[in-house]
């Protein structure tokens, strides 16, 4: 018997690095034709491609219409509004009524514009739902940069620590900073979702730039939960992947990355299973 989870799939954010491309950056094509922003066979089928099997929530708000024009006909898909841009944290609690309502116990947390995750890849997060409350899809960059870096005992994941924060660390705290989180989860249901009102009452207020402005806004950070359930004693646990497998869309170089791998897989195995 296959796996069954509930998936929940961010497909909201308009790609501001994506100069040029106006759309929904999910929907950008992984098969190039006349420019690497026109072609076939958009980010967010692959992701859905790759998942086991089991309803999908899909987060939606930049070009929203034009999102659910692409996966017509998609069984299984439903589409939850997120308001505002407001995070990651955000776009969960936007998927709230989705997780409140599914049968399935076991929960897929991604992105719609990371399509290299193999199915087997989804299926070890979530077998290890087993031993963890919540699983981290970590990888071991070849540059740090400005990752979210796991924090460790052992196997156990005790936070995920921003670049602000840890680059201001004693090198030898900074050396055992090894893997970064890649912002895919796997969750327990019944574990998951007490703890969605918990997140909804932690706003973080930070300062972005909009154009020529900057603004304040308030934000929901997805990585809290694993601070909140590290405090009541829930045990949190991650997966390693390789950093090629875990790349997310982010600016052209990347999704022209993205499009080379892909046209990798496809000339070694033609049917690109998973």
């Amino acid at each position: 018997m296959s796996l069954q989870a509930a998936s929940v799939i961010f497909a909201a954010g308009k790609g501001s690095r994506m100069i040029g491309y106006p759309g929904n950056k999910t929907l950008l094509p992984l098969i190039p034709s006349a420019s690497p922003y026109e072609g076939e066979h958009p980010l967010l089928v692959e992701v859905l491609n790759n998942l086991p099997e089991g309803p999908k929530g899909i987060v939606v708000h930049h070009c929203a219409e034009q999102v659910k024009r692409a996966l017509a006909g998609i069984v299984g898909v439903s589409f939850h509004f997120q308001p505002s841009t407001n995070g990651t944290g955000g776009a969960l609690l936007a998927a709230a009524p989705f997780l409140q309502s599914v049968s399935e116990n076991l929960v897929i947390i991604t992105m719609g514009d990371v399509p290299l995750i193999r199915r087997a890849t989804y299926e070890q997060i979530c077998r290890e739902t087993a031993r963890h409350d919540l699983v981290v899809l970590a990888f071991a960059p070849r540059d740090r940069a400005q990752y979210g870096m796991l924090e460790m005992d052992g196997h156990r994941v005790l936070g995920i620590v921003e670049w602000k924060y840890w680059r201001e660390y004693p090198p030898e705290r900074r050396a055992a900073l090894r893997l970064c989180n890649a912002g895919v989860y796997a969750a327990r249901r019944d574990a998951l979702l007490p703890y969605l009102e918990r997140l909804a009452s932690r706003p973080h207020t930070v300062r972005k730039q909009r154009g020529q402005e900057w603004v304040t806004l308030q934000e929901y950070f997805l990585t809290d939960l694993v601070e909140m359930m590290n405090e009541d004693g829930l045990n949190v646990g991650m997966v390693e992947a390789p950093e090629s497998e875990v790349t997310g869309v982010d600016t052209p170089e990347a999704l022209e990355q993205v499009q080379g791998e892909f046209a990798r897989r496809n000339a070694e195995s033609p049917s690109l299973s998973a």
